[in-house]
């Protein structure tokens, strides 16, 4: 096949990528984000700050349960960051441009910092120094935290989309998300916590079930052109694409009322600074 995709997200001066974004992984994260929050446990009135902060599934999770001073949310993609302004209007949430791995905020101000579904996009060698500065930000005693998606094993939707994929086209293995990603795993994001210098380390699973109102709602958002599976799948000629889209639509089981429910589930860490 020639023109092979990539597993990269779209451009970040892609003024599309918040919208392609939110209907694919976003608006399952904002189901998750309250239980995370929660788990937590940050006393209220607190300085959080969101790493990666998306399209604003922790921020508007945040606003919603914590009463908090003040949020900065940090992301170096400022189309999500454009989305979350459009969507979030509170004078107490902020945002700034940047890496996760030089983050522009001083050290040691904040009662909680938080990353949701980031840590796994940072290269591994990058991933240490993304939580150190996590760790650095956080006042003493704050905390630190973070979730990812169980790819092995705990992101049914996208599971579904692979086992298709690679039924039809052996070669779909080489884009397969599945694998890709060991830190997302409860031993190895202890690990991770571990040396970054955090105390008091803890995991846990979080899951939900994940609703698609029919088939058409789970398929619409590989066509936007965010992540490895939609960069595969719009590579494919439009026949292949009707071939893959048929072999998904008779293999996964509807409602009677043509909604679809997969399970769902993350993988969080949190440790004291």
């Amino acid at each position: 096949m020639s023109d092979q995709p990539t597993p990269d997200k779209l451009s970040p001066e892609s003024p599309a990528a918040g919208e392609a974004y939110e209907p694919l992984t976003g608006r399952w994260s904002r189901l998750i984000a309250p239980a995370f929050v929660e788990w937590l446990d940050v006393p209220g009135g607190g300085r959080w700050l969101d790493v990666g902060c998306g399209t604003g599934a922790l921020i508007q999770a945040i606003l919603e349960t914590q009463r908090p001073e003040e949020i900065i949310g940090v992301d170096p993609n400022s189309s999500f960051i454009a989305y979350a302004r459009r969507q979030i209007h509170d004078a107490r949430v902020r945002y700034e441009v940047g890496d996760a791995r030089d983050l522009p905020v001083p050290s040691k101000q904040f009662h909680a910092v938080v990353a949701g579904l980031v840590l796994n996009h940072i290269e591994p060698a990058g991933q240490v120094r993304a939580l150190t500065e996590m760790k650095r930000t956080a006042r003493q005693g704050g905390v630190v935290g973070a979730y990812v998606w169980d790819y092995a094993a705990g992101l049914m939707p996208r599971v579904r989309f692979w086992e298709a994929a690679t039924a039809l086209d052996p070669g779909a293995s080489a884009f397969d998300e599945r694998p890709r990603y060991p830190i997302c795993a409860p031993d190895r994001l202890a690990e991770l916590a571990r040396r970054a210098g955090l105390q008091a380390i803890e995991t846990r699973y979080f899951e939900i079930e994940a609703r698609f109102d029919s088939f058409a709602d789970y398929w619409n958002p590989f066509l936007a052109g965010a992540g490895a599976a939609s960069h595969y799948l719009m590579s494919l000629p439009a026949a292949r694409q009707s071939s893959l889209r048929s072999h998904l639509e008779a293999t996964l089981d509807a409602n009677p009322d043509g909604s679809i429910v997969l399970p769902m589930r993350v993988v969080a860490v949190q440790g004291v600074a």
